[in-house]
């Protein structure tokens, strides 16, 4: 299967995980089938596969394991475009056939209908079935489907996409700019530069606070963060003098986001002073000051304290900066989440996104790594696989997103999100265990504004309250709450 092919079909997980709703009116059984009939126009979106950044993919039905649709499809699009349908197969059946796994365990077949046409109809039956257009130009389509879907569904969800009763929520400064000062600190002898967004501590928050000149949050809750999560950040009480949180040397990491599997931005602080008497010198890299602390030259005090430290650029890589810089209204999650980064004046500017908090309040947030990859590619933000772990630690908030009902600029394309906590909450955590809800029947949405608006509507029987699962992975991401006018 050649790499076309194959960042091809990760583009139709990952767009069809995070940012397409479907089409019925209830989860699927098991073993059961049931009729679909919609008609739907969609705008595509740029496909997140590497090499294959200027291409653009509209997702029409999402894959997920055990799932069978079969019918009929019919199209017309303003590019020409190819249709993709998938097959779901067992590891010892490719013999030779084009395949694609993300895993080595569940495994696709992939058939390519190579129409290149605005419009055409076809018979299919497969696990997916998606439009494609190998260029950077957006296309709009309008299609139709009329067949079945057969199987287990734990994901997918339908929803009715005639024309609604609500009209469109348009909010003002839906995404604004926010500048945040950068720190650098060192891994293995290298330059890290980053960010320091929220503590665990009251005031170890107000030690970074005055230092930086930006308000650190104080999240009490990343105190219950098990140590299997946490990475380790140096800071040093004495020695040679800098640009570190107590104005010595720069602080030092105990991982970056290429080694992924460790890497997560909260850090347990320990602090580092050297012993009297030793002659204090420069540290660049985890084995150095361990070596120190074994050689008796420096002494450590495990604080106890967590910080939030997302890392911006990185010994051999960085945070994906947009190609479109100018903040609007109208701009989408996807494509990254910072226009610029400053190493002048140490400062990185992110897309501010603005939600609801659990009371109504208007909040802003900014998103800097998440789990699993296929979000975390699509938004352009580290993958934080650890952070699995804490899906259902008492660390987490929880963030209530919206498949249908009002369309809006929230991260689905409907109403804007609502978050469970706040700073100033006893319970306030920056990491986010991410919740779908979705409207029983649309036509008769309304904007809900706080959890109570929440809980009320599925006590009633109008909503459905789902954890949010992508390739039957769970899905975090660490989105501080921020000051954007500060």
């Amino acid at each position: 299967m050649n790499k076309f092919a194959v960042i091809l079909i990760l583009g139709i997980f990952i767009v069809g995980a995070l940012t397409i709703s479907l089409v019925s009116d209830n989860f699927v059984n098991a073993n059961s089938t049931k009729k679909i009939n919609f008609t739907k126009t969609i705008i595509s979106s740029q496909d997140p596969g590497q090499g294959n950044e200027n291409n653009q993919l509209a997702l029409i039905l999402s894959p997920n394991q055990g799932t069978l649709y079969h019918g009929s499809m019919t199209f017309t699009s303003s590019e020409p475009v190819e249709v993709v349908v998938l097959h779901e197969i067992n590891n010892n059946d490719a013999q030779g056939q084009p395949t694609w796994t993300i895993d080595g365990k569940t495994v696709y077949a992939m058939s390519l209908i190579d129409l290149k046409d605005k419009s055409g109809s076809i018979d299919f039956t497969g696990a997916a079935l998606a439009l494609y257009s190998p260029n950077s130009k957006k296309f709009t389509s309008t299609v139709s489907v009329d067949g079945w879907i057969r199987g287990q569904s734990t994901e997918i969800t339908m929803q009715k996409i005639e024309v609604q009763k609500n009209p469109p929520l348009i909010l003002s400064n839906a995404n604004i700019a926010a500048s945040i000062p950068m720190h650098e600190g060192f891994y293995n002898r290298n330059s890290v530069f980053y960010i320091i967004t929220d503590s665990s501590q009251k005031e170890y928050a107000e030690i970074i606070t005055k230092k930086q000149g930006w308000k650190v949050e104080v999240a009490p809750a990343m105190k219950n963060i098990s140590e299997n999560v946490l990475q380790t950040i140096f800071v040093f009480k004495n020695g040679v003098n800098g640009d570190g949180i107590y104005g010595r040397q720069k602080e030092i990491f105990s991982s970056t986001p290429s080694q992924e599997i460790k890497y997560n931005a909260l850090n347990s602080v320990i602090e580092v002073t050297w012993k009297k008497g030793q002659n204090a010198t420069i540290l660049e890299s985890y084995d150095d000051v361990i070596n120190a602390e074994k050689n008796g030259r420096v002494e450590f005090n495990k604080t106890g304290v967590v910080i939030n430290t997302p890392q911006i650029i990185w010994p051999d890589g960085q945070m994906l900066v947009r190609d479109d810089k100018e903040i609007t209204d109208n701009l989408t999650f996807d494509g990254g989440q910072i226009t610029e980064i400053n190493k002048d004046e140490m400062t990185v500017t992110f897309v501010a996104h603005r939600g609801w908090g659990q009371d109504g309040k208007t909040i802003y947030y900014i998103i800097t790594d998440a789990t699993p990859s296929g979000p975390a590619k699509l938004m352009g933000i580290p993958f934080s696989p650890s952070s699995e772990n804490l899906i259902t630690n008492s660390s987490k908030s929880d963030l209530f997103q919206f498949k249908n009902g009002i369309k809006s600029l929230g991260p689905l394309g409907f109403q804007a999100g609502i978050i469970s906590v706040v700073p100033g909450d006893e319970n306030y955590s920056p990491i986010w265990r991410i919740f779908n809800v979705e409207w029983n029947n649309p036509e008769n949405a309304k904007i809900l504004e706080t959890v109570y608006d929440i809980n009320l509507s599925k006590s009633h029987d109008q909503i459905l309250v789902s954890l949010a699962r992508t390739m039957n992975e769970q899905y975090v991401i660490n989105s501080p709450i921020i000051d954007p006018f500060q």
